[in-house]
């Protein structure tokens, strides 16, 4: 198994390298080892399949910070490769303490995480502008002060928090850049022509999540726009329990088990398990 210094450093040569990567969210350490298995070079998590697997809603801060670092915890375990963070709002408004969460990330094996400036809060869905930027200044403080290079990522969240204004997002990803952010996130783009306006607005990697995108977008046409990094959030999740509700209402509402073909076989999962840490 790689020292976390040198994931860490793996994961910061992924960003440095010419085109683009696609880092896939493994909600636990079983879909890790799967994700690992097939070659993929990175791994982030994902608090919609988090919260999906503990049946609570996403986006509400229901799941605990513990849970959340327990979570973070059991995938940096399951796998050799670097493994990034979605931290929400980092489970606190004032800056410091908000940034103490990226050393209690850090101590679970993580070689990166994100910020966002979504509050979690239905009042006020995102963080006044100053207040923003402080928190990611604060973020940036801590993860610089880490054994290893934690790659931190800053989210603009506006447009999936009800404020489709591109122009403020912009400004707070030039803002959050400025702060010492590694890495820029804003969910909800959604084409080739705005990923491009935002990258380059931008001299510091992009990520770009599918969730939102147009699904017809290809690594190569994403890379072309400008973007460094592309996750797929929960979708993956979400894929899983498209399955299985499949199959359910098949039992449930015909009474059927021809679902039962499209699953995977003990014999090809066994290996995969066995194999990896």
């Amino acid at each position: 198994m790689p020292t976390q210094l040198e994931k860490a450093q793996t994961f910061r040569k992924l960003h440095e390298r010419p085109g683009a990567f696609i880092i896939p969210n493994p909600w636990d350490a079983g879909t890790a080892k799967l994700l690992t298995a097939l070659g993929f070079e990175a791994l982030a998590t994902t608090s919609l399949g988090l919260a999906n697997s503990l049946g609570r809603v996403d986006g509400t801060l229901t799941v605990s910070r513990q849970e959340v670092l327990d979570n973070c915890r059991a995938i940096c375990d399951a796998t050799p490769l670097p493994v990034s963070a979605d931290l929400e709002n980092l489970y606190a408004d004032e800056p410091r303490a908000a940034a103490e969460m990226i050393r209690l990330a850090a101590e679970t094996g993580l070689v990166g995480g994100s910020i966002e400036d979504a509050t979690g809060r239905a009042d006020q869905r995102i963080y006044d502008f100053a207040l923003a930027v402080e928190r990611v200044y604060a973020a940036v403080e801590v993860a610089r002060s880490l054994p290893f290079p934690f790659v931190l990522t800053a989210r603009a969240e506006n447009l999936i928090q009800g404020r489709p204004d591109l122009d403020d997002t912009i400004k707070r990803l030039q803002a959050f850049e400025k702060a010492g952010a590694d890495v820029l996130y804003a969910p909800g783009l959604r084409d080739l022509a705005t990923i491009r306006t935002v990258t380059s607005s931008v001299s510091k990697p992009v990520n770009v999540v599918m969730t939102h995108g147009d699904p017809s977008l290809t690594l190569d046409q994403l890379a072309d726009a400008g973007v460094k990094r592309i996750s797929v959030g929960g979708s993956l999740n979400r894929l899983a329990l498209a399955a299985f509700l499949k199959g359910a209402r098949e039992m449930k509402d015909k009474g059927g088990f021809t679902w039962m073909r499209d699953t995977v076989s003990s014999r090809e999962i066994k290996p995969i398990f066995d194999s990896l840490p």
